[in-house]
């Protein structure tokens, strides 16, 4: 057994407030990571986090939103997964990310959710959007709906998922500061037993 995990993210600025109105919940941004502490996570958003207009797909750096946004809360759920399964998911990220350049944000996708209209365009995603067909692909938390009507709210409101972490990014960021420190006494410990 494995795990993916999936970030909901609260961020600031206009278009996230527009969002926040029109789903009317807190996080409006979702991130997809491979471990709990997002060392390795991705989403569709802004490509440089002072930057809302250029966005598509990136590779989440934790330490550039933190200071760009040292007030963002997150949640962090876990998803239960195959080892097959998390492997095509890090191999599909990995190979997209590759890629980046050729994936943009779906803004004219945000009008067709409003409408409850399925709409795709190559290489057009929105974050929930993406991580819905990526992980429907990969026969986990399947939606009844088109993927690119799934919004954050739905994976707020997905129930096979354990919230493993719920406070401000400096406060996770901490957190697996401090996880990395035990693991490094830890080992320092076992060598010196050895």
């Amino acid at each position: 057994m494995a795990h993916i995990y999936i970030a909901m993210v609260d961020t600031p600025g206009i278009l996230a407030y527009l969002i926040r109105r029109f789903l009317k919940q807190k996080y409006i941004h979702v991130v997809l990571a491979m471990d709990e502490q997002l060392t390795e996570a991705y989403s569709f958003g802004r490509r440089n986090p002072r930057i809302p207009l250029s966005a598509g797909f990136e590779k989440e750096d934790k330490e550039k939103i933190l200071r760009a946004f040292p007030t963002a809360d997150y949640r962090v759920s876990e998803l239960t997964c195959s080892a097959a399964q998390k492997a095509a998911i890090r191999q599909r990220l990995e190979r997209d990310y590759d890629r980046r350049w050729h994936y943009h944000y779906a803004v004219l996708g945000l009008f067709f959710i409003v409408l409850g209209i399925p709409f795709y365009q190559k290489r057009y995603y929105t974050c929930s959007s993406y991580i819905a067909k990526v992980l429907a692909e990969n026969g986990i938390c399947a939606f009844d709906k088109h993927f690119s009507l799934v919004t954050p709210k739905d994976f707020c409101l997905y129930p096979d998922q354990r919230i493993v972490f719920e406070g401000s990014l400096a406060e996770l960021t901490a957190r697996a500061e401090q996880t990395e420190q035990v693991c490094v006494q830890k080992g320092t410990a076992t060598a010196a037993w050895l």
